[in-house]
């Protein structure tokens, strides 16, 4: 059984999907909504193996929504514009699908996705360390440790409690293997929300350091916070 999210702010265009997710035995819809945070809150306690994200939406669009999952399941994306489209598979996303969309290129969208096996969503992180290079040397670095991480260029730099270490690495890839803890807050910077010491609408403050939160983000941000704290 594939399990099934849509996200979409155009009720029409959710009920489309929806019937065309119910002609698929395969496919249960667990969640169909016009509000990216209820996915987003949905997603932190329960498994979807594919989602139909639109890209246009208030509050988050569909990039947004992608930059917020740190482990993203499958994903169609749904749109009336065009011009996203080579945007989109830096995503890595499995198809892209322009409104109103038809049956015929619905069923060639999925089979994409069922020609190929679907992995459950990562729920656990077995190891509590980021295995890195430095200077050609393999590190073990405790994920309790990093306070934040910034991009430089085509380098990454990592701020850990003793010292910053300088990785040829990207935002997006490495995001992948860290704990729930860590979020992206801006388009530079992933922070350690475990180690925030104080929140504002515009940074946070770790360690003495302010590490920006660009308004995209905000919301993500302020919620993830609001839930490490409970």
């Amino acid at each position: 059984m594939i399990k099934v999210g849509i996200i979409d702010d155009e009720i029409l265009a959710r009920k489309v999907l929806e019937d065309y997710c119910a002609k698929i035995e395969s496919f249960k819809v667990l969640l169909s909504t016009g509000n990216p945070l209820e996915f987003i809150n949905f997603t932190q306690k329960n498994e979807v193996d594919l989602i139909f994200l639109d890209i246009k939406m208030p509050e988050l669009n569909g990039m947004e929504i992608l930059n917020s999952l740190i482990y993203p399941p499958k994903v169609i994306l749904t749109t009336a514009y065009s011009e996203y489209a080579l945007e989109s598979y830096n995503y890595g996303v499995v198809d892209y699908l322009l409104k109103p969309i038809r049956i015929e290129r619905f069923l060639k969208a999925i089979n994409k996705v069922t020609a190929s096996k679907i992995e459950p969503s990562i729920q656990h992180i077995e190891s509590q360390e980021l295995q890195i290079k430095h200077d050609g040397i393999p590190i073990n670095i405790s994920f309790k440790s990093i306070l934040y991480i910034q991009s430089f260029g085509n380098y990454l730099k990592i701020f850990t409690d003793s010292r910053m270490y300088l990785i040829s690495e990207t935002l997006t890839n490495i995001i992948i293997v860290l704990s729930e803890n860590f979020q992206r807050t801006h388009k530079s910077y992933i922070a350690n929300l475990s180690r925030v010491a104080k929140a504002t609408s515009n940074y946070l403050i770790i360690n003495d350091k302010k590490v920006p939160v660009s308004p995209m983000y905000k919301i993500i941000v302020r919620n993830k916070i609001i839930a490490l704290t409970k």
